[in-house]
């Protein structure tokens, strides 16, 4: 650690030392503006691609969903997603018959893998969505999993 960053955390208390570290530019905060809320109240896949910003999509092998095909648990369903396609962007995951069907949206960072894991609730068996912006377009997989008892309220 450098002599400047030592004397910052001796300087002061925790809500200091983060508005000193924001304004710094060492942590970016999350913008309520940010937040995407057409696409995380869409219904329907094709006005989630929409609200993504995407005309549409194609089905593709380069873009793979690891999950179980039954999940036990509906409240914490593992799954993970990899791109093979060339320049990543995003990767979003959604679950059709969930109340809200966008259960996640990663920015994947240029040159590095376009692989993301996570844990998504599923209310019943459904359809699952991997949407991945790729070069400007839009590619999915899908794939149904079983929920055996309901994660989203059952």
């Amino acid at each position: 650690m450098d002599a400047t960053r030592r004397e910052l955390l001796k300087a002061g208390s925790g809500a200091s030392i983060l508005a000193l570290a924001v304004a710094a530019g060492w942590i970016k905060p999350a913008h309520a503006a940010d937040w995407n809320k057409a696409a995380f109240d869409s219904k329907a896949f094709a006005d989630t691609v929409k609200a993504l910003g995407g005309g549409g999509s194609t089905e593709s092998a380069q873009v793979r969903i690891n999950a179980p095909d039954i999940a036990e648990n509906g409240a914490v369903v593992p799954i993970s997603v990899e791109s093979g396609l060339p320049r990543t962007q995003t990767i979003a995951i959604m679950v059709e018959k969930n109340p809200t069907m966008l259960s996640a949206s990663f920015d994947i960072p240029e040159n590095t893998d376009a692989f993301v894991t996570t844990r998504v609730k599923m209310a019943e068996t459904s359809k699952v969505y991997a949407l991945v912006k790729a070069d400007g377009k839009y590619f999915h997989a899908v794939k149904e999993i079983k929920v055996t008892i309901g994660g989203c309220g059952g």
